[in-house]
This record gives C-alpha cells, sequence and structure tokens, in this order.
C-alpha cells in the first residue's frame, strides 16, 4: 500500500482506538482504506410477484442492478438514476436493505430494494445484452451462484412482500 497523497510506502501503526492503521511517515498521517462505494438494486414490479435481472455485456450469468456513486451524489439518487439509465423505466419506491463489501471490485455496495414502474425495460445496449423478468424461484436459478448479487436476492424477498 502506498500513500495516496505522496506516493510513500505505508507502513501499519497503532492509531489511538483503531488498532493497525496504515500510516505514511513522510505525511506523517494516518491513511485509512478508501474504496468506492455503489448500489445494488433488487428490482421488482408492482404486484411483487416477479424479480427484474441483468446480464451485463459479455458475462453468461444474469446479476441485480448496479452502478457507482457518483461524486456529491446521494445513494439514493443513484439508485434511480442508475435504474432509469439501464432500463428506462422509473422507480416507484424503494428501500435500503444491507450492506456488504465486493472484494473481486474492491467496491462497498449498498443494496436497495426497488418497485419499478409497470412497462417493458429498454436495455442500455452499451452496458447491458440482456433484460428479463422472472418469478422469484427462477430468479435464484439465473443469479450468478455464490455472489453478492445472489446473496442480496434472497435476502430481499421477505421485505418485498412488505413494500
Amino acid at each position: 500500500m502506498f500513500c495516496t497523497e505522496c506516493g510513500e510506502k505505508l507502513t501499519l501503526m497503532y492509531a489511538n482506538g483503531e488498532g493497525l492503521v496504515p500510516y505514511c511517515k513522510n505525511c506523517n498521517k494516518f491513511r485509512f482504506a478508501q474504496f468506492p462505494t455503489a448500489v445494488c438494486m433488487v428490482v421488482t414490479n408492482r404486484a411483487k410477484d416477479k424479480i427484474l435481472l441483468a446480464k451485463h455485456k459479455g458475462q453468461e450469468d444474469y446479476i441485480l442492478f448496479a452502478g457507482y456513486i457518483k461524486k456529491g451524489e446521494t445513494a439514493e439518487k443513484a439508485v434511480t438514476r442508475e435504474f432509469k439509465e439501464e432500463t428506462k423505466l422509473n422507480t416507484v419506491k424503494f428501500k435500503y436493505m444491507s450492506s456488504r463489501y465486493h472484494e473481486p471490485k474492491n467496491v462497498l455496495m449498498l443494496n436497495y430494494v426497488i418497485i419499478a414502474e409497470d412497462g417493458e425495460p429498454v436495455l442500455d445496449e452499451k452496458e447491458l445484452d440482456d433484460v428479463k423478468w422472472f418469478s422469484f424461484d427462477d430468479a435464484v436459478e439465473a443469479i450468478k451462484k455464490d455472489s453478492t448479487a445472489e446473496a442480496f436476492l434472497k435476502s430481499s424477498f421477505a421485505e418485498i412482500k412488505k413494500l
């Protein structure tokens, strides 16, 4: 690990109440880990009987809709913006569920359940190869196994009925 300000190699040093934290001797400052944050959406229809999944460019598995939070943007704004960009559908209602660190991409994922307006999605062909509505059971079968998306999907079913 290297300092994001000066490029000096960081060493671990005890920070009061924080344990061992990367430290830059050149800047004389602790450098806490920084990583991007993204939203991940479990999308259901108004009837709450289907799940919308996406297949990203060049991928073979279906996953949830997701996108990075832009600088100065709230997570809530990112939820509605990302979903609209990828499907041309509006978000009717949404609720925050949980978060999970996604190591393969070094990103903190904030999971939301959203209800989409009725209508057929129009996929963003620059990012997606396919968008498809599934029954709850079929969504579990179609989604990438042992993934962050699968964990978020399975944990959302009870909450969807309450929305």
